[in-house]
């Protein structure tokens, strides 16, 4: 007797074989696609969007990349998905997790072309990344005195992969800089939250003109007749409609007899401007800045206080403004008792580029600062403001978790070295697994090098004889194109990275590992609406 078919007419199923040769080819795919950016001389990928006025990306971040990508593939999905969790984990690492993720999948269909069970495969994987959390965790380097050398090199390492890679040197010391600040005084921990650090980006000079500040600066001009510096600012923050209060009331119609009536009018809604502005200036600041606009006559009104009046700040600038500031965005003034006021020791006009901009010194938060990024066009201060934030969290996590590694496909080495010997003392079919992922790691550095236009097979090759002697720091120097060492020339990771890097991506394989059916659902019909 024929089998009743469950699913609807249009749905589709693939089983076993089928289904898990689509999660592999899929998972596969995505992984040579952002292969080749992986490394300091990895190449970009340019973005063309296909919506109004086809905007363009220039990237080699493997988290923006595989954002921007619409893909069809259920297993190609759970990589762009581990691939964002590693940028807002980590920041950093998003194009090794991608890559090993796929290295094991290449490696799993191996294994189960030669009759190898997929959970046994899983039960070996599982136990070689355990095993290579506990050999990085046994050869990190964890000393507090080289602690911002350390920062430095972590932030070359990750810089040298991107487009600030020429002047890594200046950009390190920026992003170390203004991450230090967040530290809490006299202790090893510090915050991850990077709100204080905000990022301008203004186009004109070269990248090397970027420089931090100290404070919080507000991408506006300061209006006409008003004071340009204010020393003890109190601050209010608002989010209010300050236009001439028209009768709000859609629909309505006023219908008068003469002139005279208009004018009484005009004059009513003055006066109840003039009100909610002394009720403003009833709490006793003097630097009003709104998210919405100002119009002439209540500016008028402030500029007569002596109140810097800032209109039409954007909703990111004033949040950021409120919480350096220690204050909070009001939009009732009635009970100024009630109503939190930022604070800060000057507020003064700057000029960068052509550009006039509004700088807040000696704010609450002490630990706010501002980078602004200068460059050539749009495009390179989009991908540096990407560069430069993958840096700060890469930072902000060695700070909270300082332990460190070399670089340069050194801790892939020295974890492939671990588990293959794991392999060689484990009985059974999951030695092959445990073998699989060895394999799997020898190929960043592989990748690294193949990027760089030289020969993986003898750089591997010599690589791996120099992890056999003990104590070795050896690693890829892309630069010279040879093996080189690590401590020498100052190419470090942060272990939280690697960490975050081997879980994702041992996990991804391992879900997709489990797959052995995929049903696509039918896609729902427009009913005919005749």
């Amino acid at each position: 007797m024929a089998i009743e078919r469950i699913l609807k007419d249009d749905a589709s199923e693939e089983k076993g074989e089928r289904a898990r040769m689509a999660s592999f080819v899929g998972a596969m795919a995505i992984a040579d696609l952002v292969k080749t950016t992986l490394g300091p001389k990895g190449m970009d990928k340019i973005l063309q969007s296909t919506g109004r006025g086809q905007s363009v990306t220039v990237t080699n971040d493997g988290a923006t990349i595989l954002k921007s990508l619409h893909i069809d593939n259920p297993a190609a999905k759970v990589l762009v998905d581990i691939s964002k969790v590693q940028d807002d984990e980590v920041g950093d690492g998003t194009t090794s997790v991608v890559v090993l993720a796929g290295e094991l999948l290449r490696e799993a269909e191996k294994l189960v072309a030669s009759k190898i069970h997929p959970m046994t495969i899983i039960a070996g994987l599982l136990r070689a990344f355990h095993h290579c959390i506990w050999v990085l965790s046994s050869v990190h380097d964890q000393i507090a005195e080289k602690f911002k050398m350390d920062l430095m090199k972590i932030a070359k390492t990750t810089l040298s992969s991107k487009i600030l890679s020429q002047d890594k040197e200046h950009f390190a010391k920026l992003a170390v800089d203004a991450v230090l600040r967040l530290k809490v005084k006299g202790l090893l921990q510090g915050s991850t939250n990077l709100e204080s650090i905000q990022i301008i980006k203004k186009p004109g000079g070269s990248l090397k003109d970027s420089f931090l500040d100290e404070g919080f600066i507000l991408d506006k001009k300061i209006g006409i007749g008003q004071p340009k510096r204010i020393e003890n600012a109190n601050i209010l923050v608002a989010n209010t409609a300050m236009d001439t209060d028209k009768v709000k009331i859609y629909g309505a119609r006023v219908r008068v007899d003469s002139m005279a009536k208009v004018a009484d009018i005009e004059a009513a809604e003055k006066q109840k401007m003039r009100e909610k502005v002394d009720k403003i200036l009833a709490h006793g600041i003097n630097c009003f800045v709104n998210r919405q606009l100002i119009y002439n006559f209540p500016e008028e009104l402030f500029a007569n206080a002596g109140v810097l009046a800032i209109e039409h700040a954007d909703f990111d600038g004033i949040e950021r403004l409120a919480l350096v500031t220690g204050g909070e965005i009001a939009s009732t003034f009635d009970n100024p008792e009630s109503v939190k006021l930022g604070h800060c020791k000057l507020i003064e006009e700057i000029m960068i580029g052509e550009d006039k901009l509004i700088k807040f010194s000696g704010v609450e938060m002490g630990q706010a600062c501002t980078v602004v990024l200068r460059g050539a066009s749009h495009h390179v201060l989009d991908e540096a403001e990407r560069s430069l934030h993958d840096a700060l969290c890469v930072l902000s996590q060695t700070v909270n978790d300082s332990r460190v590694l070399f670089g340069g496909g050194w801790p892939e080495m020295v974890m492939a070295k671990a588990v293959d010997e794991l392999a060689r003392t484990t009985p059974g079919k999951r030695s092959h697994a445990i073998e699989a992922f060895s394999k799997a790691l020898v190929a960043i550095p592989t990748t690294i090098a193949d990027n760089a236009g030289l020969d993986s097979a003898e750089l591997v090759a010599r690589l791996r004889a120099e992890h056999n002697k003990e104590e070795s720091n050896a690693g890829i120097d892309v630069i010279s194109g040879s093996v080189g060492d690590m401590s020498e020339l100052g190419i470090s990771e942060a272990f939280k990275v690697k960490q975050a890097v081997l879980l994702s991506a041992t996990e991804a394989a391992e879900m997709i590992l489990r797959v052995d059916e995929i049903i696509t659902c039918a896609p729902r019909r427009r009913e005919d609406r005749m």
